[in-house]
């Protein structure tokens, strides 16, 4: 069945001759390990597609015997061309030599992956590239080789000094070289552009795409009355590190000690989700004021927000999570501390700021919303959040980052 859409798919390329062929380079993709991971530039590829032919190429490393390379091409449901590249890099030998290894299956790999593009649905008139920088080093050897220019969009947010991981003298010239010879830059948020640029990377272009919400399935509802139960959410990739989901479990644990008019739902998975549930039951959490419900996606994850009455994020650094667009696109409040790009988008209108690490502040923030969060305007809310980060908003921005080349 996907062999017949591919081949549709190319047919009706075909026809529209005057539809820009866009390639998307992408670091982090949904896969069949991870369907969440990189969800954000699949929605953005979605959004390409309906002003250009679009296709995605994603090389997945996996430390398991998978027997070389093995390829999955699909049309997806957003009509993205999607090639797959999965490479094990499982080895024994020492650290170095194994680096060695690794970096060398990623170059074989993108070798054989572009091949299959090239044959499949053709040469690409601009190449997007997502996350810096190994991928960026590829579109600049295809501009300086077969003259196909490219844009960037980053999403990391390692340039952010907290995080202090943007280290390394060979990354930071290449990296600088990457982006000095890309048509244009696109960030989440104007904070990871300047953070980029204070590191030197230099490029006449920037400019900020936002992450796109599908507002036609996040939307608010009309909640029947409720048992005097408030409910909000907290959701994430339970990396404690950044998200600091552990300082949100004691202020909930000491919130609970005051009132017990509350539940609050974590949503997600990931490597601290344990830690965080042996944390939550010495704190003396549990249900019904704590849930941890694991991942959830799709129409569940819509039924999540929908049942929340707001959101809460207490992370040490960020760049701008879509989470926080998927809440304002639901109507719902959010409180969220001041990093990356996050002040950029909330205001007393929509949430409430407060500083990273900040318990007490979190405390009050949470107890006040309890209070008075159906003072905020839902639709108010939701029609701010259709006008920056629905599909027909971020269709012209990304029309605007790909105005910067001449096809």
């Amino acid at each position: 069945m996907q062999e017949f859409l591919l081949l549709i798919t190319i047919f009706n390329n075909l026809l529209l001759k005057t539809a820009p062929k866009v390639l998307f380079l992408a670091r982090w993709y949904p896969d069949r390990f991870d369907p969440m991971m990189g969800l954000f530039i699949k929605r953005h590829a979605g959004v390409a597609a309906g002003f250009a032919d679009t296709a995605v190429l994603y090389l997945r490393a996996v430390d398991d015997k998978l027997g070389g390379f093995t390829i999955e091409n699909e049309v997806d449901e957003q009509h993205v061309v999607t090639v797959r590249v999965y490479y094990s890099t499982k080895t024994t030998l020492p650290a170095f030599i194994a680096k060695l290894s690794a970096a060398v299956l990623f170059i074989l790999a993108f070798i054989k992956g572009y091949r299959f593009v090239l044959n499949t649905w053709g040469k690409p008139d601009l190449i997007h590239v997502n996350v810096l920088t190994r991928l960026g080093i590829f579109a600049l050897y295809l501009r300086w080789f077969s003259g196909i220019r490219y844009v960037i969009t980053e999403h990391w947010s390692r340039y952010l000094p907290i995080t202090g991981t943007y280290n390394g003298l060979f990354r930071k010239l290449a990296t600088r070289l990457v982006v000095s010879n890309s048509e244009a830059v696109s960030t989440v948020s104007l904070n990871l552009a300047k953070a980029m640029q204070n590191h030197g990377l230099k490029n006449r272009n920037y400019m900020v795409l936002p992450n796109v919400v599908d507002t036609g399935a996040y939307v608010p509802v009309v909640k029947k009355p409720q048992d005097g139960i408030k409910r909000f959410i907290h959701i994430s990739c339970f990396e404690d590190c950044s998200k600091n989901i552990s300082g949100l479990l004691r202020v909930l644990s000491k919130l609970s000690k005051v009132r017990s008019d509350f539940e609050c739902s974590l949503v997600g998975e990931g490597i601290d989700l344990d830690k965080m549930k042996v944390l939550a039951a010495g704190l003396g959490l549990k249900e019904p004021r704590l849930r941890f419900t694991g991942l959830l996606e799709n129409e569940t994850l819509v039924e999540a927000y929908q049942s929340a009455d707001f959101m809460v994020m207490f992370s040490h650094y960020e760049n701008m999570p879509v989470v926080i667009s998927e809440s304002f696109s639901c109507g719902l409040p959010v409180i969220a501390t001041s990093v990356g790009g996050i002040p950029e988008y909330i205001n007393p209108g929509n949430g409430r700021l407060i500083a990273a690490g900040d318990e007490a502040g979190l405390f009050d923030a949470i107890n006040y919303m309890l209070d008075h969060y159906a003072a905020f305007d839902k639709q108010a809310i939701r029609r701010n959040a259709a006008e920056t980060f629905g599909k027909e908003a971020v269709a012209a921005r990304l029309q605007q980052l790909y105005s910067f080349v001449t096809f």
